[in-house]
């Protein structure tokens, strides 16, 4: 790691009579103690000109300015659509035109004429919607089926009877970093799209509650080492009135990937990979007749390859390629035969999200942790020389929004000592203009000290970073009490250089209450690598409860520390490792409070599980270590469950075979579940889900 910095106190812990303290109910529902915002914030078409919904006179409003306007256009929501008082999500479609949804159909508003037209007519219950280019058409699902609609007409593209075959939408369980099922072609004549055939998949059953009997809900979930569902790719042609299906070879159960365009509309690239996750080949078809022509290039690997990011073609032909082959998430410049041309980006870092080329494709620019880990920077690199420029200068989480032109950008920004402030900035490295400069929403209130260091991991060399909030008043000449917050799982990370250092309020909650709250982000979690991820393959919870350990070790090294009194809690990757914490070193931790906990990994879902474990049979021994009912008997402090009754992502047999294997042993265990709930708690149910949580801990730690 190149740099690795502590941030200090953000907070003061001073209290006093007139300092408010902050409820539940604040900490998950108020949101005038979010850092302010501004409310869809965007570039318009020009790249010149950007616009927001603020309030001015006590109405909402919609604001356009430029670097260089010395005063706003304001236009009053009730000004521009008669009756209305709050304006809903919009998009630009011209430098005057506004694009938004009316409920029912999509209308364009001239906000200088003030005339609104229907742009597009589509059908009901219209899921998954895509327009193409020039948002002139729209192509979206209607239940499992794809149509296509423009001004004059609406077209069934499928008309598939069987429920479980579905179109046009995300496939591989949104693994892969698949957020969508339809893309059109540069020249909006074609659509391609998933089909995913799920008939062979077993159903697994959700039980709704909220009508008297309770009805069945099916859902396909395929578990790992069992039967993946088969996905093809199609292609629409508008003007033929035609689909055909790439011509993919290879097992049924192989990942489609990172599906793109080729700038011409004449070909398709797909990343194809095996269910082994061991090798990636990158293939072009032939987007008029499915032909296979040709594989450009593969990637393998002995752990598992990831790819996350479609090609990014130039004008050339030439693209430009995400990969970790060399230990960390780089830039790479292929030419359109797929032959390497160089590597655009290296060092030790990771390279977060590419977000553009400037005009004359010599410039690419992009997010990074180059400054460090829990940092996110805008960077513009030279494609011929590999010169890298860095273009934000404060320390932090830089959210960056580019213009069309990569002439400026939209900087929303936070560290620990910056709520928000959000800037325009000229990619030359000039700052533009303040948009906001957020105050501090918990001004007044009675908080706890924070920091960001680090410790070692388990392996005595590899540094990962802490957080702790201390409570508050705090006196280190009393004892605390401690709740580890943990994930420790793959793609998140906890601690970041951020306001509130990447928490939410629930931790000044605990610190109002007298707890420490601390968080390690240990080795599987995100942002650090190939090596530090995949440190965690094919035995999960290993690894990373040794380094939660280490944490332990850290914080009995404090005079102010009960280490008779250390608690855990987590959801999902979470729950599972609060588990594992409190069954496998169950000297160390007192209570716990396990949220929608992966108990067995052949229960979970095959495109998650298979990635970091392989399957059930390549690694049985792997397997029977992480299963937590093989462990049940070990428990002996106080441990409360929870689960959602409908969850779709950890289901809910999960923790129920965990009571089971408790109430077999006789190991007495808490539970508590949520009916309805999906995987997480949403909502005003979130705050009795944290009231639930921390009671808890009030009478047991």
């Amino acid at each position: 790691m190149k740099k690795l910095f502590i941030i200090l106190s953000l907070f003061t812990t001073i209290a006093s009579a007139q300092q408010k303290t902050i409820s539940m109910n604040d900490a998950f529902m108020n949101s005038a103690l979010m850092p302010q915002n501004l409310k869809y914030l965007q570039w318009l078409p020009d790249g010149v000109h950007y616009s927001y919904v603020g309030k001015k006179n006590a109405e909402e409003c919609l604001i356009i300015s430029s670097a260089k306007s010395k005063n706003d256009t304001v236009l009053y929501a009730a000004a521009l659509n008669p009756g209305v008082k709050s304006l809903p999500i919009f998009s630009w479609l011209s430098n005057e035109e506004l694009l938004f949804n009316d409920g029912a159909n999509y209308k364009a508003l001239n906000y200088k004429s003030k005339i609104t037209s229907t742009k597009l007519v589509i059908k009901d219950n219209a899921a998954n919607q895509e327009w193409n280019a020039d948002k002139t058409a729209m192509a979206y699902t209607v239940d499992n089926n794809l149509y296509y609609s423009n001004s004059e007409k609406s077209v069934s593209i499928t008309n598939e009877t069987n429920k479980d075959i579905v179109n046009g939408q995300a496939v591989h369980r949104n693994e892969f970093n698949i957020l969508k099922g339809i893309f059109w072609s540069p020249s909006n004549d074609k659509i391609a799209f998933y089909r995913m055939d799920q008939t062979m998949v077993t159903d697994y059953p959700l039980v709704d509650i909220s009508s008297t009997p309770a009805k069945l809900n099916n859902i396909k979930y395929p578990m790992a080492g069992q039967a993946s569902h088969e996905v093809s790719v199609g292609v629409y042609s508008i003007r033929a009135a035609k689909t055909i299906s790439l011509k993919i070879a290879g097992p049924k159960d192989q990942y489609l990937t990172n599906v793109a365009w080729s700038k011409n509309g004449k070909s398709i690239f797909v990343a194809v990979v095996s269910r082994s996750y061991h090798e990636m080949n990158l293939n072009e078809y032939d987007a008029n007749t499915g032909e296979f022509v040709k594989t450009l290039f593969t990637e393998k690997d002995e752990k598992y390859v990831e790819p996350n990011e479609p090609m990014i073609f130039l004008s050339n032909g030439n693209f430009i390629w995400h990969s970790e082959r060399d230990g960390y998430r780089h830039l790479y410049l292929y030419s359109k035969e797929g032959k390497l041309v160089k590597q655009i980006t290296s060092g030790n870092w990771v390279v977060v999200d590419f977000l553009g080329l400037d005009a004359k494709e010599k410039t690419a620019y992009y997010t990074s942790t180059e400054s460090s880990p829990i940092n996110r920077d805008l960077y513009s690199v030279d494609l011929k020389t590999g010169k890298r420029t860095k273009l934000t200068s404060e320390l932090g989480t830089h959210a960056i929004t580019l213009n069309t032109q990569a002439t400026s950008f939209i900087d929303n920004y936070s560290n620990t000592e910056t709520p928000r402030v959000i800037q325009l900035v000229s990619t030359k490295g000039a700052k533009e203009k303040s948009l906001l400069v957020s105050t501090n929403p918990l001004n007044g209130y009675s908080l706890g000290e924070m920091n960001i260091s680090s410790i070692k991991a388990a392996d005595g060399k590899t540094d990962l970073f802490t957080r702790i909030f201390k409570p508050t008043n705090f006196d280190a000449t009393k004892k605390y009490p401690v709740v580890i917050y943990v994930y420790a799982g793959p793609h998140v990370q906890l601690i970041s250089n951020s306001w509130l250092g990447g928490a939410n309020l629930w931790f000044q909650v605990m610190a109002e209450k007298g707890y420490i709250v601390y968080t390690v982000d240990s080795r599987g979690t995100m942002f650090r690598g190939r090596d530090f991820e995949q440190a965690t393959h094919r035995n999960l919870g290993k690894v990373e409860l040794a380094d939660q350990l280490k944490g332990v070790d850290y914080l009995k090294s404090l005079s102010y520390v009960d280490t008779n009194r250390i608690g855990v809690h987590g959801w999902s990757f979470g729950g599972f490792m609060t588990t594992t914490m409190m069954t496998k070193a169950n000297k160390v931790f007192k209570v716990g409070v396990a949220g929608g906990p992966v108990i067995d990994w052949s229960m979970y879902e095959i495109m998650y599980t298979e990635r970091y474990m392989d399957t059930p049979n390549d690694n049985p021994e792997g397997y029977k270590e992480s299963n937590l009912l093989n462990f049940a008997d070990q428990l002996k402090g106080r441990l409360l469950m929870i689960h959602g009754t409908v969850d779709d992502v950890v289901v809910w047999q999960n923790s129920q075979a965990f009571v089971k294997k408790c109430v077999d042993k006789g190991v007495l265990l808490d539970y508590f579940m949520y009916p309805g709930h999906p995987h997480n708690v949403k909502g005003k149910d979130r705050v009795h889900l944290y009231n639930t949580i921390t009671r808890y801990f009030d009478e047991h730690l």
